[in-house]
């Protein structure tokens, strides 16, 4: 723990009524959205205390998206390794392939009861633009995804299922053409359709309520992970391990298991390039404090406090800031950043569709990249608890181009 920080009696209960987690959250937007920022929370209150709300989300989870996801012991990488059992919570296999459709499925049901009739949001790999795109195919909603010109070049696959889903993709050209730009231009969209529209924000992130609300829909995963392991090992992993970029899978794993204080928890930053070049997406080790599209957190800044280009070979966590609620979790010392490379992930990438077969997504394999340094320093009784968030269907073009194989 952070000697300076106070020891908090549990690190489950932000954040406070304007929406902080310490120093970081509130929400920071245009006076325009500030009205309806605020019918939002009301919405989401009623919601989480109405039993039908959680009835009709709970059966979608059963019968449409596929859940429980599995909990799988990865004996080959765990031999490979040596050291800890290393399990993976399976969220590729959710419908649309990744852990995005828990979070789309209970704001499409939030923007049904405040009467919205049109859905905006933004993406980067693509993954939270496919999970929008099906919930509003599914209850016939018309949608506009943004994504940065860059993201659709390398998440090709992506954007044709969008289209396929009957979404408007809408390229943006500014700035760096990734999810920053996209998320700017799906803000500047909200602000002048306020009366009908609902923004489907997919990380957690962006002012309060969202990254409260994200973080309590993607919560199904680590109360899942905590019942699946109790039930194979009898008792609750030595440490969990989830990648971050805005960090909503990460969340989702954590937060149930953030007041038991002998599970260790590592986020894992894209650190592109190194953290010593200005290539990487490592906005806690290597950003500090500011605001960015509505809430104060860590981000990527120049000397002037300018907001600076991320990189990642990942699309999804190509992002120059962090979720709120991981910063301030940073900053009491419950949860571990630690970077991981392109090169890095791109080599868990191969190392893990070949011992288990199962092709991770570029995102998840950061996580798994860490894995397989933390594995080998624990003993064989110790277990971890890897977050698979998303399948790597969509990187197979990237990735080949990456190692030189012509498709």
């Amino acid at each position: 723990m952070n000697k300076t920080a106070p020891i908090a009696n549990t690190f489950r209960s932000g954040p406070d009524e304007r929406g902080h987690f310490g120093n970081h959250g509130g929400r920071f937007v245009a006076e325009t959205l500030m009205p309806l920022i605020l019918s939002l929370e009301q919405a989401y209150n009623a919601a989480k205390v109405d039993p039908a709300f959680h009835a009709e989300l709970d059966g979608l989870h059963k019968t449409y998206s596929g859940r429980p996801s599995p909990l799988y012991f990865a004996e080959r990488m765990t031999e490979h390794l040596g050291g800890a059992k290393i399990y993976f919570k399976r969220e590729e296999l959710n419908h649309t392939g990744s852990h995005k459709i828990n979070n789309c499925l209970g704001q499409v049901l939030l923007a049904r009861r405040m009467g919205k009739t049109r859905i905006i949001a933004e993406t980067g790999a693509g993954q939270h633009g496919v999970a929008v795109a099906t919930v509003c195919a599914r209850f016939g909603l018309p949608c506009v995804i943004y994504m940065g010109e860059t993201d659709v070049a390398r998440q090709k696959p992506n954007v044709f299922r969008m289209k396929l889903l009957g979404a408007e993709v809408r390229p943006v050209t500014s700035g760096s053409r990734t999810l920053k730009d996209a998320m700017n231009e799906a803000l500047r969209d909200w602000v002048s359709n306020v009366e009908d529209t609902f923004y489907i924000i997919g990380t957690a992130a962006g002012p309060h309520p969202y990254p409260a609300m994200v973080r309590d829909f993607q919560a199904i995963i680590g109360e899942e992970a905590r019942a699946q392991i109790l039930e194979a090992e009898g008792r609750l992993p030595d440490a969990l391990v989830a990648a971050v970029g805005g960090g909503s899978n990460a969340i989702g794993l954590f937060y149930p298991f953030l007041d038991e204080r002998d599970v260790a928890i590592y986020g894992v930053e894209a650190a592109g390039r190194g953290l010593g070049t200005d290539e990487h997406a490592a906005s806690i080790s290597g950003g500090r404090p500011g605001v960015l599209h509505g809430n104060r957190t860590y981000l990527l800044q120049d000397e002037d406090g300018q907001i600076k280009e991320a990189h990642s070979i990942s699309a999804g966590l190509d992002y120059p800031g962090i979720g709120p609620e991981h910063s301030w979790l940073n900053d009491v010392g419950r949860v571990k950043y630690v970077p991981i490379t392109d090169r890095e992930a791109l080599a868990a990438f191969q190392s893990v569709t070949r011992l288990e077969g199962i092709i991770p997504a570029l995102e998840s394999a950061h996580a798994l990249a860490y894995v397989e340094k933390l594995a080998p320093t624990m003993g064989s009784d110790r277990i971890i608890i890897a977050n698979f968030s998303g399948r790597g269907d969509k990187d197979v073009f990237a990735v080949a181009d990456h190692l030189g194989v012509e498709m």
